[in-house]
């Protein structure tokens, strides 16, 4: 029966003929490959025979892992990142030198075949029988670069091993790779992703890489030298390391000289000269900065990686979020602040020195309000596993962004109650007894009949007697604030603080226990600033963020961050939550908060824990917020702030005012330098146009910017206090 006429005729012809080539190379691959088949080349063309015309033909080719960098938000570098050191050139950014040493040593007949050479393979057959061992491979330029390709696409250990594995099936699929390759690309597209792919030993992939880890140049400007020492390396990477196997690797080199000039491609004098130029006078080994350790804002780089592991906007699983990481060739640019983070880091270092013999801690983070900008991060510990001063966990954030489950966050956190208190509409003119030590009895606190809580006792450290809201916040009193949260629902002030992101340091929900308004729960800084920013944002919450956007090679935007915000509390209920705030700061005396003045409205809050186990400050202007937390990582109530010496000075108790608030305040400052604030907290809020009245009186007032409008009469009675 014949052939049936098709149009699949002639790829069925080619496929004979390909099937043909490769039965009668299987038992030279054999013998090349110096494997222990039983029955030798009879076996290897039966085992062609059957499998080779079902292999696939088309071989996926990914994206070439390369660098990532990542830039502060003005654009400058800050950190490279890399799982294949690699920078992907074209062919005409390689020098000429280098090709024609990789043809002459892995390929000379690489012009002339299809991808798989009979004649080669013959050779390397008779070559191995004769030295007894493998002298010569039988792999083309065509099929290593197959092999490298299988390699890098492979995303398992499992898969890589059996790229690289050696045998008879593999040897096969290579070449009905090579084969199909070679009908779709020219040589010169071959030989450029075959240099591309390659791995030349001491981390560098690519021979751009290559080129400037060995001799600092680029894979252009290679000298002959250079170049044979480059094409010998990609037999042995590990063996022939120059840097590691100086005499070895020079071995090499004039064995790939030797065959530049036997092919034609050099004289054997520019050989001769070529030899003779030591291989340590043509090194110049360099090193690349990879991974965040290495970068001079290491914990602020960790803090971005971790972002993006941990946000499904990246890639649906963590490991395509680790993926679009390792495989890299990508621009992030960060919302880091080169002068805040140089302010804050100065401030803190200032006030607890990294080595400081107190060990205590010191950890800041700054957050533009409006947009979550994460703009600094800073501690006073450096970046390292052992010695003095430093730790690799980042103090500012939380245990999923590469921190610790956090800390108590003392009266900060009576912010939170404030804001519940305006939304259950109590008047900030309304006074409560506020003894020096209150007993709670169990009762309704706001969370349903089935919330259950025993007695709670309280104690006073800054003051007793009857306190309105600005009065009770500028001296902090405690039985004031358990009593104000009671009134306006526990369960709304933990809902509050949820609102504006606030959730406990290991990840897990805030709890509802009467000491919350007390800042019993452990949370981070950065969770805190980015709470406060929404105060200063009118009560819109933007998500803290270190990711401004993602470009590839090509300069397109992957992603971008142009702010995760919602609102979680009213304009009214914020800008009245600020009003008292701000009488924190601006004053002087018996307020907590006082001296922290910046020289522009400013609002902001202490917070001291039990026992000091942890200290803190966090404040805001309109442009910019920020919190502050020290204390000791050993544990803060095993090593509390009190009866301590820190940098010089000593301290029976570190109160918000002695450490981190001259912190904040510093940071603050040189953040904000010479950027003039375009208006005041109290013309932005529409303090100075508030009229007096009752908190629900409706009385107009104005936001300062001539836009009317329904608020609360309770502005009055801070501008009466503020102003008296």
């Amino acid at each position: 029966m014949g052939v049936p006429s098709s149009p699949d005729r002639p790829s069925r012809v080619g496929n004979l003929r390909e099937f043909l080539l490769i039965s009668a190379l299987a038992g030279a691959i054999v013998a090349a490959m110096a494997l222990p088949f039983v029955g030798g080349v009879a076996y290897a063309t039966k085992q062609a025979t059957m499998t080779f015309d079902s292999l696939p033909q088309e071989l996926k080719s990914e994206a070439l892992p390369q660098r990532t960098y990542i830039t502060a938000a003005n654009g400058t570098k800050i950190a490279t990142l890399y799982n294949q050191n690699r920078v992907v050139v074209s062919l005409d950014q390689i020098s000429p030198l280098i090709q024609k040493a990789i043809v002459a040593t892995e390929d000379s007949r690489f012009y002339e075949h299809k991808g798989v050479d009979i004649k080669g393979s013959a050779r390397a057959l008779l070559a191995n029988s004769q030295a007894g061992d493998v002298q010569q491979g039988s792999s083309t330029i065509t099929m290593q670069y197959v092999r490298n390709q299988l390699i890098t696409n492979a995303t398992s250990k499992e898969q890589i091993e059996d790229a690289r594995v050696r045998t008879i099936g593999r040897k096969l699929q290579e070449m009905r790779y090579a084969l199909a390759i070679e009908k779709k690309l020219t040589k010169q597209q071959i030989l450029e992703g075959y240099l591309n792919v390659s791995y030349f030993g001491a981390g560098a992939y690519g021979v751009e890489a290559a080129a400037k880890r060995y001799f600092d140049v680029s894979a252009s400007q290679v000298s002959l030298p250079q170049a044979a020492t480059l094409a010998g390396l990609v037999q042995q990477p590990v063996g022939y390391d120059p840097t590691a196997h100086p005499k070895t690797a020079t071995i090499r080199r004039n064995v790939v000289l030797d065959r530049m000039a036997s092919q034609g491609y050099i004289t054997p004098a520019e050989a001769a000269q070529a030899k003779a130029v030591p291989m340590a006078k043509m090194l110049r080994p360099t090193e690349l900065e990879n991974g965040c350790a290495q970068s001079k804002y290491p914990f602020y780089c960790d803090f971005i990686v971790n972002q993006i592991k941990n946000d499904s906007r990246y890639g649906a699983t963590v490991q395509d979020r680790e993926n679009l990481i390792k495989r890299g060739g990508l621009t992030i640019k960060s919302a880091l602040d080169l002068k805040a983070q140089e302010s804050a880091q100065r401030a803190v270092d200032r006030r607890v020195p990294p080595k400081d013999p107190s060990k205590k801690a010191a950890a800041i983070a700054m957050v533009e309000p409006g947009t979550g900008n994460v703009l600094a991060l800073a501690q006073n510990r450096r970046w390292g596993t052992s010695g003095k001063g430093v730790t690799t966990y980042n103090y500012a954030v939380d245990a999923a962004q590469g921190g610790t489950i956090g800390m108590q966050a003392g009266s900060v956190f009576k912010a939170f109650t404030l804001a519940a208190a305006f939304e259950k509409g109590i008047s900030p003119r309304e006074y409560i007894d506020a003894p020096q030590k209150r007993t709670f009895a169990p009762g309704d606190w706001g969370c349903g009949k089935d919330f259950n809580q025993p007695k709670y006792t309280v104690n006073n450290s800054t003051g007793s007697g009857r306190f309105n809201m600005w009065t009770g916040t500028a001296m902090s009193i405690n039985t004031f604030f358990v009593e104000l949260e009671r009134e306006a629902g526990l369960c709304r002030t933990v809902d509050v603080a949820e609102r504006m992101g606030v959730t406990l340091g290991n990840g897990k929900p805030l709890l509802r226990y009467p000491s919350f308004t007390l800042g019993s729960m452990e949370v981070a800084p950065l969770q805190v600033a980015g709470a406060y920013a929404a105060f200063a944002n009118h009560g819109i919450y933007c998500k803290p963020h270190a990711v401004k956007s993602i470009a590839s090679l090509d300069g397109s935007t992957l992603y971008s961050d142009n702010g995760n915000c919602k609102r979680a509390v009213s304009r009214e209920v914020a800008d009245a939550t600020t009003a008292i705030l701000t009488g924190v700061i601006d004053g002087s005396g018996s307020r907590t908060g006082a001296n922290m003045t910046l020289g522009r409205d400013a609002a902001g809050k202490t917070g001291t824990t039990d026992s000091n186990a942890a200290v803190w400050f966090a404040g805001f202007t309109p442009d910019l917020a920020a919190a502050v937390w020290t204390g000791d990582p050993r544990g803060g109530f095993k090593h509390p702030m009190q009866n301590v010496t820190i940098n010089g000075t000593y301290y029976d108790k570190v109160h918000g005012l002695s450490i981190p608030g001259p912190i904040w305040r510093d940071a603050m400052d040189g953040a904000l330098s010479g950027d003039a604030p375009s208006f005041d907290l109290r013309a932005k809020f529409g303090l100075k146009q508030a009229r007096r009245g009752g908190f629900n009186g409706g009385d107009s007032y104005s936001d300062g910017q001539g836009n009317d409008g329904q608020g609360y009469g309770g502005y009055g009675g801070y501008n009466r206090y503020y102003n008296r």
